[in-house]
C-alpha cells in the first residue's frame, strides 16, 4: 500500500516523492503503476490509502526480471537477474531536504533490490561513509539517494520506488 499524506493543502505520495496541490487530481506514476483518484475534502490530518500494483511483475525466481534504470536520466543501474527482492522497512533520506533543517528528513521504504557485490551494478555512485552506511546515487546524474550500502555486510540495497524498471 502507498500512503498519501496531506500537509497544509499539499499532498505527498509518501512512497513516491510526489507533492500535489488541489483536489480532484489524477496521478499515474508510470514506474510504480500507482494510481490515485479524487482527493476531495481531505484535511491536514487525513491519510488516504491507495493501491499500488503488485511487484510480482518485476520479479522472476526471486530476482529482478527487468532492467533497473535511473528515474531521471534513464542510466542503467542493474541488469536483469542481478538482484534479489527483500521486503524490509528501512529509513532512506529524502532526495531533497529543506534549507535550515536541523535533522535529515527520511522516509521508511519497504521494498529493496539486494545486490550482494558492488561490482554487480552496471552504473552506480557511492557517497562517503555515514557511520557504517554509504548512500547510492545515479553515477551519471548524481541524483538520489536511490538506496544504501552496508559497510559491514558489504550488501547494497536499491529502493524499488526510487528507480524505474524497463
Amino acid at each position: 500500500m502507498v500512503r498519501c499524506a496531506v500537509i497544509g493543502g499539499w499532498r505527498k505520495m509518501v512512497d513516491c516523492d510526489w507533492w500535489l496541490r488541489g483536489s480532484g487530481m489524477y496521478i499515474h506514476y508510470q514506474w510504480s503503476h500507482l494510481c490515485c483518484r479524487h482527493f476531495d475534502f481531505l484535511s491536514d490530518s487525513d491519510l488516504l490509502l491507495c493501491s499500488m500494483a503488485d511487484v510480482s511483475s518485476l520479479v522472476s525466481e526471486g530476482q529482478n526480471s527487468h532492467i533497473v534504470v535511473c528515474t531521471h536520466c534513464e542510466s542503467r543501474v542493474l541488469s536483469p537477474q542481478s538482484a534479489t527482492l527483500l521486503k524490509k522497512s528501512y529509513p532512506l533520506p529524502m532526495p531533497t531536504q529543506p534549507k535550515n533543517q536541523l535533522s535529515t528528513l527520511t522516509e521508511d521504504l519497504s521494498e529493496w533490490w539486494v545486490v550482494d557485490d558492488m561490482f554487480t551494478f552496471d552504473n552506480i555512485g557511492f557517497s562517503h561513509s555515514v557511520g557504517s552506511t554509504k548512500y547510492l546515487v545515479c553515477a551519471d546524474c548524481e541524483r538520489g539517494p536511490v538506496g544504501w550500502h552496508d559497510n559491514n555486510t558489504r550488501k547494497s540495497y536499491v529502493a524499488l520506488t526510487r528507480v524505474k524498471h524497463a
